[in-house]
């Protein structure tokens, strides 16, 4: 076989190529290398992000899967006073988090790495207050004081990594933002699924959730000293919520934001009772939890993929009509049906996947109309998911004492297990209707391949 050039070869190749370059080719050629190479090293070293996302995600959802149970089961706290208290320390966000973000962006370098040190010190000392420290006051208080040095600390450094991020990307070339983002998801979803099923990993220590805890403070220093360089970006100060509150855009993707994360919110809540007494499966929490998060992981480019090319619109309806059939075959399950739920936990994770991906980035658009370059907008997107969480605890866990339910008993009414599996799988039914009904009414601009 041989290899014929094509017709245009010949004549291109009549001309001798010339022995030198013109000075200005060659400046330009070294001034590409030159960026290029400072562009590489620029680079280098993003898997520091992926570890203080890390970090940031073994203390978030899990937080508030493990704490209730934990205080619950050994302090014998009752479910409706733990969720009083998260919804209280939920509310007291909405003032924490402007001040926090402006904060952030006024403190210098040295002063956010500063700020940034003290968080997450704070954020170990709780940790281990939370899980490895008997309460030396009452029981209530301490598990309040904890969880609300634990949230402070969480969110100053979830806003200043990711304001920080912003001008960090920005150093990375035309494609840092996927660059980075890269490495901050991915190392994101480690932790949350590290931070699931440590407990049950850590069972053969007889003490699972210090063990949790101590793990937690270990990767918190890691972390910490991975991102000592990393704080001498300039954050941009705040600009105010007006324009993002008075936008119709902005008012209903935030609205879409709180619904949609709702159902999350509610079988987190619930997740680790639901397994232990409707599925009389104690155990196999962790690898269940690994499996729902590794299924939003996997399907996060295909419905990336898929909003290119059809619209985030439909493509968000699919991902609801698939959680929406999944949530209402678990209404179904009962004692050892632990291989449907499996199934479940993959569909329900595959379905999280495209809320992962599609409803930030529609509005990080909306954002770059009406607030290009503040932190209002993230301040604004955590407290609506963040709200829903607290809200979830606030009614969820009382109304499952008012059954009669008593975590850690050894046998539960019947009503109790009935209403667990209907608050677990039946709400989520619900609020996934409801969140179609808004997108449904949304305005969107679709980019579409």
């Amino acid at each position: 076989m041989s290899l014929a050039m094509p017709a245009t070869a010949p004549e291109t190749l009549a001309e001798p190529l010339p022995e030198t370059l013109p000075d200005a080719a060659v400046d330009d050629r070294a001034e590409a290398g030159r960026t290029a190479g400072r562009t590489a090293a620029r680079g280098a070293g993003l898997a520091r992000w992926g570890v203080f996302a890390a970090f940031l995600a073994a203390a978030g959802l899990p937080i508030y899967m493990h704490a209730p149970k934990v205080f619950a089961e050994s302090q014998g706290l009752t479910l409706a006073s733990l969720g009083a208290v998260l919804f209280g320390l939920r509310l007291f966000d909405l003032f924490q988090d402007p001040a926090l973000g402006a904060l952030a962006a006024r403190l210098g370098p040295r002063g956010r790495a500063l700020g940034v040190a003290i968080a997450a010190v704070s954020m170990g000392l709780a940790m281990l207050g939370l899980f490895a420290v008997t309460p030396p006051i009452a029981p209530l208080w301490w598990f309040a004081l904890c969880l609300a040095t634990l949230f402070t600390g969480w969110s100053f450094l979830t806003i200043a990594f990711y304001a920080t991020g912003v001008s960090r990307a920005e150093t990375l070339g035309a494609k840092g933002h996927l660059r980075l983002s890269g490495w901050r998801e991915a190392g994101g979803l480690i932790g949350l699924c590290a931070a699931a099923i440590a407990p049950t990993a850590l069972g053969f220590t007889g003490a699972p959730y210090a063990g949790f805890a101590i793990a937690f403070c270990v990767l918190g220093l890691w972390a910490l000293w991975g991102m000592r360089d990393e704080w001498s970006a300039a954050i941009r100060p705040p600009s105010g919520f007006g324009g993002l509150l008075r936008d119709p855009g902005a008012q209903g993707l935030l609205a879409l934001v709180a619904v949609n994360t709702a159902p999350l919110a509610v079988s987190s809540t619930l997740f680790l009772f639901y397994v232990e007494t409707v599925l009389a499966a104690p155990g196999w929490e962790g690898p269940l939890l690994i499996l729902f998060f590794i299924a939003a992981a996997a399907a996060t480019p295909l419905w990336a993929r898929g909003a290119r090319r059809w619209g985030a619109r439909p493509v968000l309806l699919a991902a609801m009509a698939l959680a929406v059939a999944a949530f209402s075959w678990a209404l179904l399950l009962g004692p050892g049906d632990v291989a449907p739920f499996a199934l479940i936990c993959v569909l329900t994770g595959a379905a999280l996947g495209a809320d992962m991906v599609i409803l930030p980035a529609l509005f990080a658009r909306r954002m770059a109309q009406v607030a290009p370059g503040g932190t209002e907008g993230f301040s604004l997107w955590s407290f609506a998911s963040k709200a829903t969480l607290a809200l979830a605890a606030a009614s969820l866990l009382p109304a499952l004492g008012m059954a009669g339910f008593v975590p850690g008993a050894d046998s539960q009414p019947d009503t109790a297990v009935l209403w667990l599996g209907l608050l677990y799988a039946g709400l989520p039914v619900l609020l996934k209707l409801v969140a179609a009904g808004l997108l449904l009414r949304l305005e969107i601009d679709d980019d579409k391949e």
